[in-house]
């Protein structure tokens, strides 16, 4: 099994505060890759308020979980209010789509299977 790939902020010896990993930028989406590896990615995000991904599809389940603030979520249609300390999942192959009503910081973790060649 390989080990994730992670930035140098990260270290095994102390916890990080996501909060003071990426910073919210004015009318902007901010993203740092947290960790790396064959099976997924973690990535955090900063977006502005109003800011948003419009809908879309992904070939991999994805986890959304809110650090601070709140997104409103679209999957499949369905809406759905994320607010800090929640998680939601955005199942592979079904549009969704994601919008900050305020400057909100979220942790995606994308679900990949493995490469046997890895």
């Amino acid at each position: 099994m390989n080990a994730a790939k992670t930035t140098d902020e990260l270290a095994s010896d102390r916890a990080s505060v996501l909060t003071e990993l990426v910073e919210v930028a004015e009318g902007a989406i901010v993203s740092r890759v947290l960790a790396s590896s064959s099976g997924g990615n973690v990535t955090l995000f900063a977006f502005d308020s109003g800011q948003g991904l419009s809908e879309h599809t992904a070939p991999f389940d994805a986890l959304v979980q809110v650090v601070d603030g709140r997104f409103d979520v679209t999957i499949g249609g369905t809406e759905v209010a994320v607010g800090a300390g929640e998680i939601v999942l955005m199942p592979a192959g079904v549009p969704h789509a994601l919008r900050a009503p305020e400057p909100a910081l979220m942790l995606l973790t994308m679900l990949r299977e493995p490469n046997p060649e890895d």
